[in-house]
């Protein structure tokens, strides 16, 4: 029996990349993104069917960001109820360690710009999920 996107949830790896010095990677939207063109956000994708979550979470690192994870850490689980779009997805939400002398836009319809920035300084205006993956990032460990 099929799935529908709109009454079912669908599993979400979202990650933030992170240079093990206190900086992170983020993308700002461009206009083709699929929703909040504009906004700066750290990144994420569908788990695809027989999909173990840390090769989707390299996978989606390697397609937006160009780069292979050094390390990948669960840091928290969301549940995520938009409305526009219309989407509920469970969100698993991950640390990536990744060396920034290999990060490039890998999905440049997707992305205008990339950034590496402190927590205390991040770039405006950030995706409206963008807070709550970056709280549980702060408050690993």
């Amino acid at each position: 029996m099929p799935v529908d996107p709109l009454t079912a949830p669908a599993v979400s790896c979202v990650f933030v990349c992170h240079d093990a010095e206190g900086r992170i990677l983020l993308a700002r939207r461009g206009a083709g993104a699929r929703d909040e063109p504009g906004t700066w956000d750290s990144g994420a994708g569908a788990l695809e069917h027989g999909e173990e979550l840390a090769e989707a979470v390299a996978r989606e690192v390697r397609e937006e960001y160009s780069v292979d994870p050094v390390a990948v850490e669960v840091i928290g689980v969301r549940n995520v109820l938009r409305g526009d779009p219309v989407a509920h997805w469970v969100a698993v939400v991950h640390a990536v360690l990744v060396d920034p002398a290999g990060v490039a836009i890998g999905e440049p319809g997707k992305f205008d710009e990339l950034g590496w920035f402190s927590l205390d300084d991040l770039p405006h205006p950030l995706h409206s999920q963008l807070p709550a993956a970056l709280a549980l990032f702060r408050d690993r460990r």
